[in-house]
């Protein structure tokens, strides 16, 4: 009887797993046992059994010679031993790409993405609603103009590094259980770039960039709120070797209103009232957001009554039309009374079947025994 494990088992598979599951679990555990990432002294030989499973259960025909009848069915056939490596190059180029080995590494010279930048704006709740263009001054860095972007003093240029010779690599070989493995790195000494600057511009100081405040206009769409990101597409940091922009994103914070309040796309509006405009209903002019407009109240109007301004209130941002403006009544009690309007209030008191007793000549006590009836006196 074979002495060998289960290579599903090495693996931690289920035998239907798909090929899919079979090279997830084999990176996961040839990353974490590889001789010269793992010290550890069992290290070697579990690699070396982890391979060796995904060896043969990475290949079809093999995983059905070994489903049909286990190693038995690999013997004879130079499996058992995993003397070669057959196809897994391309897998050890990938998975041991973050540890500097395996294959060659791809190059860092190429193109390079500038920076995102962001500008808080802070703009007023009418800028919000209807949208507004503003002029900006925004830092950033560009290329020198003295020197191109070269980095060098105007009539010289850079040089070849002679550490590199222009490749902005290091390579070193270095010897595993697996063979000859390619260690590249950064040259430290252009930083990769190839090339050193034995005369740097004096404007840039050979940082190839300053740093310089461009004014820039953006336009803000109506219908934004606070906390809305604009994006400016390519207004960011220069990209390096002629690799693109960042972008500038500007970020709002809108001023709160002294009369409205905003909760999405409608706006709400507190409107206070007396006593007779209430009862007998009255014409009143409110304001809006494009003006002053009529509003009826009915009469027997109630604190809280909302009345809805269809269209009147924050334009939506991403379709046409608008939200609401909704109106809320508050009655207002008057804190002082001439004697002829006290005078009415009683009479209205009377008239309404109520004897309003003025309150001002009686105490806390005698109020209290009013306003809790005939459960207080009980």
């Amino acid at each position: 009887m074979s002495s060998k494990r289960d290579y599903y088992e090495i693996l931690g598979v289920e035998r239907a797993a798909s090929d899919t599951e079979i090279k997830k679990a084999y990176r996961l555990l040839a990353r974490q046992y590889h001789p010269d990432v793992n010290k550890e002294p069992e290290a070697e030989s579990r690699f070396k059994e982890i391979n060796e499973a995904y060896e043969v259960l990475s290949d079809e025909q093999k995983r059905a010679a070994y489903d049909r009848f286990g190693h038995a069915g690999l013997s004879g056939n130079g499996y058992s031993d995993f003397s070669g490596f057959g196809g897994l190059g391309d897998i050890f180029e990938d998975i041991f790409s973050g540890f500097g080995m395996g294959g060659t590494q791809r190059s860092q010279r190429g193109p390079r993405r500038g920076g995102d930048l962001r500008y808080d704006m802070q703009i007023t709740f009418e800028e919000a609603v209807f949208g507004v263009e503003r002029d900006i001054e925004v830092p950033r860095h560009e290329p020198c103009t003295r020197c191109d972007g070269t980095g060098a003093e105007p009539g010289t240029t850079p040089t070849t590094c002679p550490q590199c010779k222009g490749t902005g690599e290091i390579r070193r070989v270095q010897q595993s259980l697996l063979g000859s493995f390619v260690n590249v790195t950064p040259c430290p000494r252009c930083q990769g770039e190839g090339t050193i600057i034995t005369s740097p511009c004096t404007e840039c100081h050979g940082r190839k960039k300053i740093r310089r405040t461009r004014t820039i206009s953006v336009t803000i769409p109506a219908g934004v709120d606070d906390g809305t990101q604009l994006r400016l597409s390519g207004e960011g940091e220069t990209g390096s070797r002629g690799g693109p922009p960042g972008n500038l994103y500007v970020v709002l914070s809108v001023k709160k209103h002294p009369l409205f309040l905003r909760r999405d796309n409608d706006i709400f509006f507190e409107l206070p009232i007396n006593f007779a405009q209430a009862a007998l209903g009255d014409e009143v002019m409110i304001p809006t957001l494009e003006g002053e407009e009529s509003l009826i109240i009915p009469a027997g109007t109630q604190t809280g009554k909302v009345f809805r301004l269809k269209g009147k209130g924050v334009p939506y941002l991403r379709r046409s039309g608008r939200g609401d403006m909704l109106v809320s009544t508050r009655t207002v009690t008057p804190t002082r009374l001439e004697d002829d309007q006290k005078e009415l209030l009683h009479q209205l008191g009377e008239s309404l079947g109520k004897e309003v007793i003025p309150q001002e000549n009686r105490g806390f006590f005698e109020r209290m025994v009013d306003a809790l009836g005939e459960a207080f006196k009980t």
